[in-house]
C-alpha cells in the first residue's frame, strides 16, 4: 500500500477531486432512491456516501486529529461495514431500513469530515504526513471502490422499480459482434503480482513467479450477439455444462439469461443505468456470474483464464500500463460496457467494460501477510469462496485500475458489471 503522495496540496486536491465525485455520482438520485436496498448484496446510496466518510474519519482523524470527538457517536455503528476491530456494526442486509440519517444529513456528515481532514493534513508536518499518507492513499482508493458499488447497486435499485427510471447516460450506437481472434502466449516461469513500486491493496503482493504451460487467449470480450447463440443451444437447460453448484442456482433462481435481460414479446431487452432497450448484439455480455462464464467456455469448448495467464498475456501484448488503454473506463456517456474496437492483432477491451472472470480461486500469494490491524481486514479475511476477477469495467473511475489488480466476489454473484474472455491449452498446473 504504498503512498507516493507527500505533498500536503497535492493530497488536498485528489482528496477534493474524488471526494467531490462520490457527490456528483449521487446528484442525479432523490434522497428516497438513496435509501433503498433491494437485495441484501446492494447497499443504499446514502450509506456508500456515509461509510466512504466513516473511513476517513475512524482511520485518520481518530487517530491523528488533536481533541478527536466523532461527529456523531451512532454513526460508527452505523457506517462501519466489517471491521470487527473497531467495534459493532449494524447488519449489511438490514442498511435499508436506515432512513435516519437522511441524504441531506449524510451530507452534513461528509462536509464535516471533509473539512477536518483538509485542516488535519494542513496543519500536520512533513514527517507526521509521511506517516499518514498511506491511510490517505488507501482511503482515496476505498471511495473510489465505492463510486463503483454505487453504481453497481443504483442500477439494481432502479432495475426493481416498476418504471424502470433512468439514472443518467444515453444509449451508443447499435453495433455488431465481429470475429473472435486468438493471441498465442508463450508460457515458462514468468512473474507476476504487484511490485510495490506505487500504490497497491495488499492483496496483489507480494510478486512471485509461476509456471505457464503455452496457451491462447481471446482478443475480445464475449458479447451479447454470442451469449444469444449460447442461450439458443439451451445453454441454461444443459446440466452437463455447468458446475454442480452452478446448476443448482440455475434451478432454484430460475436464470434463463443475464441479469438485467427481459423477454418482451419474444424479443430480449437489456435494462441499462441508461434504459431500458433490445440487447445490442455487438456489446460485451455483462452481469454474468462465474457460474455463467464457465458453463459459456464449457459450450464454447474452452475454458476461463487463470488470473496470472490474464495478467501475463497483458503484460506480453505490451498493455501493463492501464493508462493508456483505459478508454473504456467510467464511461458517463453510457454508464455501460461498450462494443469492442476494431481488431489490430492485440487484446481489446483489457481495462473497463466488463470485470473480466477468471478459474482463479481467491486465495493469498505465497508469502502474502495482511496489515497488523484494523486495516487487516481490508482484503485477507475474505479470501474464502470467492473467485478473481481482473480489468475493471465501465463504472470503474479512472486511475483506479491497473495491471495487477485482483476484484473478487462469490462465483454466483450477478450484480457485478463481470463478463468473460475465453481462454484454450493446457490448464496450468
Amino acid at each position: 500500500m504504498t503512498a507516493p503522495l507527500l505533498d500536503a496540496d497535492t493530497l488536498i486536491d485528489r482528496f477534493d477531486t474524488i471526494r467531490s465525485h462520490t457527490e456528483t455520482l449521487a446528484a442525479p438520485l432523490s434522497p428516497e432512491d438513496q435509501t433503498v436496498q433491494s437485495m441484501p448484496d446492494v447497499s443504499p446510496t446514502k450509506w456508500h456516501r456515509a461509510h466512504v466518510t466513516w473511513f476517513f474519519e475512524t482511520f485518520l482523524l481518530a487517530e491523528a486529529e488533536s481533541g478527536f470527538r466523532p461527529f456523531q457517536d451512532q454513526y460508527w455503528f452505523l457506517f462501519n461495514s466489517y471491521y470487527e476491530a473497531v467495534g459493532p456494526r449494524y447488519a449489511r442486509a438490514e442498511r435499508g431500513y436506515i432512513t435516519r440519517p437522511g441524504a441531506h444529513d449524510v451530507g452534513l456528515y461528509r462536509q464535516n469530515v471533509d473539512d477536518r481532514m483538509r485542516d488535519l493534513v494542513t496543519a500536520v508536518d512533513g514527517k507526521s504526513l509521511e506517516k499518514l499518507a498511506a491511510t490517505i492513499e488507501l482511503g482515496f482508493h476505498h471511495e473510489q471502490q465505492h463510486q463503483e458499488l454505487l453504481l453497481m447497486d443504483i442500477k439494481h435499485v432502479l432495475s426493481v422499480n416498476p418504471l424502470q427510471p433512468v439514472y443518467a447516460g444515453r444509449a451508443a450506437p447499435r453495433s455488431e459482434p465481429d470475429t473472435l481472434g486468438w493471441l498465442d502466449v508463450d508460457g515458462g516461469l514468468v512473474e507476476v503480482g504487484h511490485t510495490g513500486s506505487a500504490f497497491s491493496f495488499d492483496n496483489e503482493m507480494p510478486r512471485h513467479r509461476t509456471w505457464l504451460e503455452h496457451y491462447r487467449i481471446a482478443d475480445r470480450l464475449i458479447t451479447n450477439g454470442e451469449w444469444l447463440n449460447f442461450m439458443a443451444d439451451g445453454g441454461y437447460a444443459r446440466p452437463e455444462l455447468w458446475l454442480s453448484d452452478g446448476w443448482a442456482r440455475v434451478k432454484a433462481d430460475g436464470w434463463r439469461a443475464p441479469l438485467y435481460w427481459i423477454e418482451l414479446d419474444g424479443v430480449w431487452h437489456e435494462h441499462t443505468l441508461h434504459g431500458t432497450a433490445p440487447v445490442d448484439a455487438g456489446l460485451p455480455a455483462t452481469h454474468l456470474s462465474n457460474y455463467e462464464a464457465d458453463a459459456y467456455a464449457s459450450w464454447a469448448g474452452k475454458r476461463l483464464p487463470t488470473e496470472a495467464e490474464w495478467e501475463h498475456a497483458v503484460v506480453a501484448d505490451g498493455q501493463a500500463d492501464a493508462a493508456e488503454a483505459a478508454a473504456h473506463l467510467a464511461s458517463p456517456d453510457t454508464f455501460h460496457a461498450r462494443a469492442a474496437e476494431p481488431a489490430t492483432g492485440h487484446l481489446r477491451q483489457v481495462y473497463g467494460d466488463c470485470w473480466e472472470w477468471t478459474s482463479s480461486v481467491y486465495l493469498p500469494y505465497p508469502g502474502f501477510h495482511p496489515p497488523a490491524g484494523a486495516i487487516g481486514e481490508y482484503n485477507g479475511k475474505f479470501m474464502s469462496n470467492q473467485m478473481v476477477l481482473r480489468g475493471g469495467c465501465a463504472l470503474t473511475p479512472p486511475g483506479h485500475a491497473r495491471l495487477t489488480y485482483r476484484n473478487f466476489f462469490p462465483p454466483g454473484a450477478r450484480w457485478a458489471m463481470s463478463g468473460l474472455r475465453l481462454a484454450d491449452g493446457k490448464v496450468p498446473a
